[in-house]
């Protein structure tokens, strides 16, 4: 937007020289005040003005910041393959864990993703149905932008549809990958539906890990209600008008975790044991993948500037006048003797 500048400099100059021009005719004839003084360069005048002019465009292209430079590189990595499957039903948001079931997880997931290096990571939200929110990826900043605007209204259907969920990430690894692969199912494990059973036998023939780690207390708590505030505080209630009561169920998912030949964690330390899993991962064969990227662009503007400046040194250092010891040479004349 700022070259718009430059067009409208061009046309105050061109004011400038017809204005010049008509005031010059008001004093007497051009030739003769011409004559008066023979120093003067018309050209000269036009060349600083176009210095100038260039040397202000050269700097808002610097402003804006120009790169150029770049190329393709082929990248190699070694790493696993790793799919978060989340439970975002409304159990999750129970505060028997702060501030609640999800938002510790998403917390503790983000942390997970700032560590990873050369893995893949996938992530899936499930309740009632199972979806995919980013398929298996190195992009960690996309990852970590999609967890972060998880919720639970992303299901509309409720309910713990694990099997789903787990048989969902196995279509969602790269069959041809020879890396290790495994599934991080974080839950409170209620209400689970599907033959979550069958999901952690094939899983467990494909040679796919499955973690779990348990979100909540097995005492129970009450789920909090929607719309409420630091004013305004009620709870899920059943049919009959009961509050909901959340628990976890532990034994399902340690079940799972011992079907899918892998661990489980319960949330209740610290990182909620995934230091623990991680160790456990990296001990999982890494296959190396190669994949091309552009290498960064590199900025140019301090080349721009450094022209710029060169140019506004030669308008400052150009005078008007013609030069003492050039304008006598007249080298048309001296062919014609």
């Amino acid at each position: 937007m700022l070259l718009l500048v430059v067009p409208v400099l061009i046309a105050l100059y061109t004011v400038f020289l017809f204005r010049r021009k008509k005031y010059i005719r008001t004093i007497g004839d051009p030739e003769i005040i011409n004559s008066l003084i023979p120093d003067y360069s018309r050209f000269r005048n036009i060349l600083k003005f176009s210095l100038l002019l260039l040397s202000v465009t050269l700097i808002i292209l610097a402003i804006a910041g120009p790169r150029f430079g770049s190329k393709l590189t082929q990248v190699k990595h070694e790493g696993i393959d790793i799919i978060i499957a989340l439970d975002v039903s409304n159990s999750m948001l129970a505060e028997d864990i702060k501030p609640n079931r999800l938002e510790r997880a998403k917390q503790e997931l983000s942390r997970l993703l700032d560590r990873l290096e050369n893995d893949r990571v996938g992530l899936i939200v499930f309740a009632g149905n199972a979806y995919t929110q980013i398929p298996v990826t190195n992009d960690y900043l996309s990852a970590k932008m999609f967890l972060a605007n998880i919720s639970t209204e992303m299901v509309s259907r409720q309910g713990t549809a694990i099997g789903d969920a787990v048989e969902l990430a196995l279509r969602s690894f790269n069959p041809q990958s020879k890396a290790g692969k495994a599934i991080l199912i974080i839950s409170d494990g209620e209400n689970h539906e599907g033959d979550v059973e069958d999901a952690c036998k094939k899983a467990y023939e494909k040679g796919v890990r499955i973690y779990t780690i348990g979100m909540g207390l097995p005492q129970g708590v009450r789920i909090p209600a929607p719309g409420n505030n630091m004013y305004v505080r009620d709870y899920r209630r059943d049919r009959d008008g009961n509050f909901v009561i959340t628990r976890l169920n532990e034994q399902m998912l340690k079940d799972i975790a011992e079907a899918g030949n892998g661990r489980y964690y319960r949330a209740n330390s610290p990182d909620m044991g995934l230091n623990s899993m991680m160790a456990e991962l990296n001990k999982m064969n890494k296959e190396g993948s190669r994949y091309t990227e552009y290498s960064e662009y590199e900025q140019q503007f301090p080349g721009v500037i450094w022209i710029a400046l060169i140019l506004l040194v030669l308008e400052f250092l150009l005078l008007e006048r013609k030069n003492k010891w050039l304008r006598n040479i007249r080298v048309f004349n001296n062919l014609k003797s």
